[in-house]
């Protein structure tokens, strides 16, 4: 039988990993995987995560299957926590999931069930595991663009894409920190996609992956809020690997709004159903985790004050290479990255021009140009902003050989 196996394709990101693990040269810098990592390189884990950990030990609960939908008490707070103490909990239901990627698949095959062939529409570039996850449940996908010439959201152009989607068309939609690009819609973009929805009739599928790591964890949700409260139905995937900083514990939850709450039950049910013929129910201590530190006024402080200080690096980050970017004479390249958020951003760099700084540099990035501005040591971005410039100053070079 598996002789018959042809080749299938690997994951391009572990494969640069691998790569990466391979290449001896001590300068090397990884910034392929999205991780948060501290100065040192390290990818903590939060204090309030170790203390949750504690308290969760201290009271050795059992370890009984919790059930298909997994940790009730996890999706009431993970309910709370995305559509907040106003938002419409009375037409909503939630599944705990194995991460964030468990979600959209869940999600996939709901919105497959609901209506087999079903249009899902991603952004482009789009978050590499979207198309693949889609397609795997049997969804078409179709793309639109994100981007305008300057490198911002392209409103106009978004829009005008979006109205080619038809009633029960699923669009795909980033709440924040856009990956891999790191452009954001402003509200007012967010208010004008709302209208799309309720105009054309389609529905929206939110990917909530970093909320927290762009403005602040409130202005991060403002969006996916909004679009709750306007929409009659809506999708959203929410992951707790960036901003608990559990990613190895494989933290989700899969959530659905609809017009009645007979219809939310019914996709409540859908969702354990599916969930049955995958994994059967979801792991139980990460979400532990994540509904001690909800529940608790205290850790839920602390680690609000952990998320905003992780923010913060973020931004350091992001502003201090545009500044070395500028001195270098790559001012326009600097302004775009300026307006970027969240753990990653787009290197203007075509995918030979990766392969160079990978080559010359020892930085390793994805093809598409995407750097994990998270995972970057402060004292190592002047290298990188040489690197950047250095290949850019190459091109150039090139170029003007060409045109002599």
């Amino acid at each position: 039988m598996l002789e018959l196996l042809p080749p299938p394709p690997t994951d391009p990101l572990w494969d640069l990993t691998y790569e990466f693990g391979s290449d001896e040269r001590p300068e090397r810098l990884n910034l392929v995987l999205g991780v948060y990592r501290d100065q040192t390189g390290t990818t903590p884990v939060m204090a309030a995560v170790r203390e949750a950990e504690m308290r969760l030990a201290e009271r050795s609960e059992s370890k009984e299957y919790r059930g298909l939908s997994g940790n009730a008490a996890f999706n009431r707070s993970l309910l709370d926590l995305v559509l907040g103490p106003q938002g419409p909990a009375d037409r909503a239901a939630a599944v705990q999931t194995v991460a964030g990627s468990g979600a959209l698949r869940l999600l996939a095959d709901l919105i497959c069930r609901t209506r087999p062939g079903t249009t899902v529409w991603i952004s482009d570039p789009a978050y590499v595991n979207h198309r693949p996850i889609l397609e795997a449940a049997g969804l078409q996908v179709r793309t639109y663009g994100w981007r305008d010439a300057e490198g911002g959201f392209d409103t106009a152009g978004v829009l005008r894409e979006l109205r080619e989607a038809r009633r029960d068309d699923v669009v795909l939609l980033q709440g924040c920190c856009h990956n891999p690009t790191g452009v954001d819609p402003l509200l007012d973009d967010w208010e004008a996609l709302a209208d799309s929805a309720v105009r054309g009739g389609w529905v929206p599928f939110v990917d909530l992956a970093y909320h927290g790591l762009g403005d602040g964890l409130e202005a991060d949700l403002l969006a996916t809020r909004m679009l709750a409260a306007r929409v009659p139905e809506m999708l959203i995937a929410v992951s707790c690997s960036k901003n608990f900083g559990l990613y190895s514990d494989r933290v989700g939850c899969a959530i659905v709004l609809g017009s009645s709450a007979r219809a939310v039950r019914h996709a409540e049910t859908a969702l354990q159903n599916a969930a049955r013929t995958l994994y059967s129910m979801p792991p139980e201590h990460g979400a532990a985790v994540v509904t001690t530190i909800l529940e608790d006024q205290g850790l839920r402080a602390a680690w609000r004050a952990e998320l905003d200080v992780m923010r913060s690096r973020i931004m350091a980050n992001r502003a201090d290479l545009t500044v070395h970017l500028s001195a270098l004479g790559c001012a326009e390249q600097a302004r775009s990255l300026a307006r970027q958020k969240g753990m990653f951003s787009m290197l203007p760099l075509t995918a030979p021009q990766m392969l160079q700084l990978r080559r010359q540099y020892a930085v390793y990035g994805t093809t598409s140009g995407r750097i994990n501005i998270a995972g970057i040591p402060a004292h190592r971005i002047p290298g990188l902003a040489r690197g950047i410039a250095g290949v850019l100053g190459a091109a150039d070079t090139a170029r003007a050989v060409r045109t002599a």
